[in-house]
C-alpha cells in the first residue's frame, strides 16, 4: 500500500503562491492516479486537481483553473501542486490522495484508496 506525505503548506498573502508536494513510498508510484483535495470545517472534501498515471492527463476544478498546476515525477515518486494567485477562499487543509483503481484523473474521493495526513494552507486577505 502506498504511503503519502504532504508538505509545503503555510500562510501566504492573497495573490501569492505556494507549492505543495506529495511524496509517495511503499509501492510503484506510476501505478497510481494522484489527486489533491481540500476541506474546510463543516464542508465535504472537494477535488482540486487530479492527474493520471503517466501525467498525460489532468483535471482541474473550475475554481482553480488557470491558477493551479498539478504535475508528477514518477522517477522521484512525487506529485506537486503549484498554486498561484491564491485567494482567501483557497484557505483549507489540502490532502494528497492516490488510487490504483482508476487509470484516468479521478474526481470522486471515494475512488481513492490512500490519503496523506493533510497540509494546511491559509491565505490572508
Amino acid at each position: 500500500q502506498v504511503q503519502l506525505v504532504e508538505s509545503g503548506g503555510g500562510l501566504v498573502q492573497a495573490g501569492g503562491s505556494l507549492k505543495l508536494s506529495c511524496a509517495a513510498s511503499g509501492t510503484t508510484f506510476s501505478r497510481y492516479t494522484m489527486g489533491w483535495f481540500r476541506q474546510t470545517p463543516g464542508k465535504e472534501r472537494e477535488i482540486v486537481a487530479a492527474i493520471n498515471r503517466s501525467g498525460s492527463a489532468t483535471y482541474y476544478a473550475d475554481f482553480v483553473k488557470g491558477r493551479f498546476t498539478l504535475s508528477r515525477d514518477n522517477a522521484k515518486s512525487t506529485a506537486h501542486l503549484q498554486m498561484n494567485s491564491l485567494k482567501p477562499d483557497d484557505t483549507a487543509v489540502y490532502y494528497c490522495a492516490a488510487t490504483d483503481l482508476v487509470q484516468g484523473p479521478a474526481v470522486n474521493p471515494l475512488q481513492y484508496n490512500a490519503w496523506g495526513q493533510g497540509t494546511r494552507v491559509t491565505v490572508a486577505s
